[in-house]
């Protein structure tokens, strides 16, 4: 498998969920981390890991500009897996013209828990949400609605409701070529949680986090997994060897 991580920066948000990309002049205070989504590459698919912010340059979405810089045209993306709907997850998807949500892939098959898009929709409050976004997803006809807590979506890509910091988010692996890589999302966005035995109230159920954080790490040494970090801003991608953990960017 080739693995691609699509560094769209690194970003600071405050606690209004609005994200300003860190320059040498930033002022702002706030919570930092990446943006990356990931590309996953087997013999059968082009898999895109959630759709990152929404951004656009000069009239073309940020996303086509990462995957373009990475020999990689949108229109190559077979599946995208998305593991909630947080925007800095599912903003990427695409934009309004006319008051009509504009897909970046539309020929993609786009995988999402049923049961987070009622969640999120009932977070009335919340900045998190783009609720535009939200209230379209179940009308795309390219949509998958996922509505059990664990399965495959082909014999390489299985997915598992993790329940941690949202409701209904999932986590995803992928296994071919006698590889196996594994998405925590934000259940795992960085490698120091692993080392961090911490329930975030930030979290929707934090301690659920934090011990599956803990089994993914044993099952990782265990079997030599491939870990993507999608808000690490150094390490991308971690693997195990041997109860040490190697990290490759």
């Amino acid at each position: 498998m080739e693995i691609i991580a699509l560094q769209e920066g690194n970003y600071i948000a405050n606690s209004q969920k609005e994200f300003q990309l860190i320059t040498e002049n930033t002022t702002e205070k706030g919570l930092k981390m990446a943006i990356q989504p990931f590309v996953i590459i087997t013999e059968n698919d082009v898999i895109l890991l959630d759709f990152g912010l929404g951004f656009v340059n000069n009239g073309v979405p940020f996303i086509y500009e990462m995957l373009q810089k990475n020999n990689i045209e949108p229109q190559q993306i077979t599946k995208v897996l998305v593991s909630h709907l947080h925007k800095d997850h599912i903003e990427g998807i695409g934009y309004f013209e006319n008051g009509n949500l504009v897909q970046n892939f539309p020929n993609a098959t786009i995988y999402i828990q049923e049961r987070e898009i009622d969640f999120a929709l009932e977070q009335i409050d919340n900045p998190s949400y783009v609720f535009e976004i939200v209230k379209e997803l179940k009308k795309l006809p390219n949509v998958e609605l996922l509505n059990s807590n664990s399965g495959n979506i082909t014999d390489e890509i299985f997915y598992e409701v993790s329940a941690g910091h949202t409701k209904f988010h999932q986590v995803f692996w992928i296994k071919a070529d006698n590889e196996i890589v594994f998405y925590g999302a934000d259940d795992l966005p960085q490698k120091i949680y692993w080392s961090m035995s911490v329930a975030y109230k930030t979290d929707f159920d934090g301690k659920r986090a934090m011990e599956s954080r803990k089994k993914w790490e044993q099952q990782a040494k265990d079997e030599n997994w491939k870990v993507l970090f999608y808000h690490d801003m150094k390490t991308p991608v971690a693997t195990f060897f041997e109860e040490k953990m190697k990290y490759v960017s």
